[in-house]
């Protein structure tokens, strides 16, 4: 069949021109009818096909993290695309990989000190799980095979990421998935901890609930415990205080890896390279993606601890320790983006900077309280939260509405649900935090 004829980015998209395309994650007949389509992006902006200029108060998708455009990155991965347009690392490579790793495990929690290239988020989830599962059999201890992961919690969309996921509407189409597989409840209970300031202080009890499923299930059969340090994409739930010191403790007692999934956190979202070195706790295995090449090329890793790297090279040197990879682990130009990336976040100094402008964010951020529909706000490091109260029968048509009326007043934010979430480049001004939060009011005072 002949295909449409797409025109250019600068002359506007007919329906039929946008049909072939089947986008992810968004309702495809809704868009088309009335798209939001962007031409070019520099520093905090997007800007739009009839020439607006969008704040960009997501990152992109959480992990913009130095903001659009920048010239090192892009020229980078230009002279690279000139010089090496890809090798494979399947028993062969090239320098950037082994340069890049090395880097990565110097920012990383001590102990962390080894990376596997993905390309995404969910394959590093997918990944991290099949390490812990051959960790555990390389020790000789194959019934360790059942993960434990937490509700809301988002890991990707992988078969083992949706398996260990715990957002419903998520996994409600897809099943059966993963059968060993369980939940720890979430973290957040508005009667006790609505409104908290960073960590709230209360709720690290719920870390105890690791060992009631571990009496269900044996913890001889638990492989490992996969958690975000922030649940990012289930509604910015920061952990309470001594929660994952608790989890860690736990894990430590009965022989099971911890996971941090950090493709939200890592590379400075909490003012700290990944929320492991924030928060002080460290897991076994880190998953990152997003703002490890600043997004400018897919990419994604696990860091893992030197005991499991280690535990999986007692057999002869010259058989293959882990049948796993990606043709595009550690591509070029992936790894010139990386590079780069670190070299702008050192330089411009963009992990003390979010650290710095937290509490500017934090104070605007919950100044919204007695704002029209606020039922809670949340926030640590550059992330928050808003829950509005749902509109009767028509659950989520609120947030929807107000993500809508903010686009329409130049700021980009991200709703789900009833739940605002923000999100910026770390490059952010307090006037441009100002500038979000205002049109969030306006929106909130202009929605029934």
């Amino acid at each position: 069949m002949h295909s449409p004829h797409v025109a250019p980015s600068n002359t506007p998209l007919t329906r039929e021109a946008m049909e072939p395309f089947w986008m992810p994650m968004t309702p495809n007949r809704q868009f088309k009818s009335n798209p939001r389509l962007f031409v070019s992006a520099e520093g905090m902006h997007y800007i739009t096909q009839d020439g607006r200029r969008i704040l960009d108060g997501m990152a992109g998708l959480w992990c913009v993290n130095a903001g659009h455009g920048q010239k090192r990155i892009t020229e980078a991965i230009q002279n690279q695309a000139a010089k090496l347009d890809f090798v494979s690392s399947f028993q062969m490579s090239h320098p950037a990989a082994f340069e890049l790793a090395g880097r990565i495990a110097e920012i990383a929690p001590e102990g962390l000190d080894h990376v596997f290239f993905t390309n995404s988020g969910s394959e590093s989830v997918d990944t991290a799980l099949k390490i812990a599962r051959g960790y555990h059999r390389a020790r000789g201890d194959a019934s360790r095979i059942r993960f434990i992961s937490r509700a809301k919690a988002y890991h990707g969309m992988g078969w083992g990421g949706l398996s260990v996921s715990g957002i419903v509407r998520h996994r409600r189409d897809f099943g059966p998935l993963l059968p060993e597989v369980d939940h720890l409840p979430h973290t957040h209970d508005p009667e006790h901890a609505a409104f908290s300031r960073g960590q709230p202080q209360w709720g690290a009890h719920f870390a105890d609930e690791l060992e009631k499923l571990l009496a269900i299930h044996d913890p001889s059969t638990i492989a490992a415990v996969i958690v975000e340090p922030v649940t990012g994409s289930g509604g910015v739930y920061p952990p309470p205080v001594g929660y994952l010191e608790r989890l860690r403790k736990i894990c430590d007692q009965h022989g099971i890896l911890l996971i941090f999934d950090e493709v939200i956190t890592g590379f400075g979202r909490l003012g700290a390279p990944f929320a492991a070195n924030a928060l002080g706790v460290t897991p076994d295995l880190i998953t990152c993606a997003k703002g490890m090449t600043n997004a400018a090329v897919p990419m994604g890793g696990v860091i893992t601890s030197g005991k499991v790297y280690q535990a999986l090279m007692n057999g002869p040197e010259n058989t293959v320790e882990l049948f796993h990879g990606y043709t595009y682990s550690a591509h070029p130009l992936a790894c010139a983006a990386g590079l780069a990336a670190l070299d702008v976040y050192q330089d411009l100094g963009l992990f003390d900077r979010a650290r710095r402008i937290a509490p500017v964010w934090e104070a605007a951020a919950h100044a919204l309280r007695d704002a029209p529909h606020v039922t809670d706000i949340r926030n640590i490091g550059l992330l928050a939260a808003i829950d509005l109260k749902p509109r009767d029968g028509a659950v989520g048509a609120r947030g929807t509405e107000c993500a809508t009326r903010s686009y329409d007043d130049g700021i980009l934010i991200r709703a789900a649900g009833d739940t605002l979430m923000i999100s910026p480049p770390l490059i952010i001004t307090e006037e441009q935090i100002e500038a979000i939060f205002a049109a969030i009011r306006r929106a909130l005072g202009a929605i029934a």
